[in-house]
């Protein structure tokens, strides 16, 4: 398969530069993050803040761009979505981040989950099984100026062996099991969030690396486009 690599220079932090254009939405992040998400619960400032920057609207499909801060996940094509703004940032303050963390995202989609974390630690790697995906995803985190991501086109159940170990690793599509790859490529102390189960069946599992072993815990039901392969069977 051929995998195609992104690189975009890493430096400590994330940063989004201002958006030119008349459609701005500020307004309108104010209210998703006051509405959907600090009202459920949500409380860490660096996770409120990031939700609070990341320019929704910049990884919609543009005829979708008025829906960009609706409380709803949002297709952005190939059957992909881009997740509700509460379960971003759930699965964002599930982790704990710190500012030093390099973190291994699995399912790049529209590239906004990697922008949300970009923001708050050191490095982001994310994985997509579309090319199609991460060409867009890359050429929209380039213009927001964003420089501590780096993004491959690959079979996201195999991680990315060659930056492991990782502090925090966050799948956002469903494989039926979680893969033994992913777990290797914990660092100790390490967190990974993933939803795992069948399509009419999912759960959130957090799982924390303690002393050489893993523990889990399911937080949360969810629904999540399923874990596939390059052929495209689930995993």
């Amino acid at each position: 398969m051929k995998v195609l690599l992104i690189f975009l220079m890493v430096v400590s932090t994330g940063c989004v530069s201002q958006n030119n254009s008349a459609m701005d939405f500020t307004e309108e992040r104010h209210k998703m993050v006051d509405e959907q998400i600090k009202s459920r619960g949500i409380s860490d400032s660096r996770v409120l803040q990031a939700m609070m920057t990341v320019p929704r609207h910049r990884f919609v499909p543009e005829s979708l761009i008025l829906k960009a801060y609706k409380d709803t996940p949002l297709p952005i094509g190939l059957n992909q979505t881009i997740s509700q703004p509460y379960i971003v940032a759930f699965m964002t303050e599930a982790l704990r981040l710190k500012a030093t963390d390099r973190v291994l995202e699995i399912g790049t989609g529209s590239g906004y989950q990697a922008a949300v974390l970009a923001e708050i630690c050191d490095s982001v790697y994310t994985i997509d099984i579309f090319e199609t995906l991460t060409d867009r995803a890359g050429k929209t985190l380039d213009q927001l100026g964003y420089r501590n991501i780096m993004i491959k086109h690959g079979d996201g159940y195999l991680g990315w062996t060659e930056h492991a170990p990782f502090d925090a690793i966050m799948v956002t599509c469903a494989p039926t099991r979680i893969p033994k790859p992913l777990r290797d490529q914990l660092a100790e102390g390490g967190r990974m969030i993933i939803p795992v189960g069948y399509s009419d069946m999912q759960q959130l599992i957090l799982l924390v690396k303690k002393k050489g072993r893993i523990e889990e815990e399911a937080v949360l039901p969810v629904m999540f486009v399923p874990m596939i392969d390059e052929e495209g069977k689930s995993y």
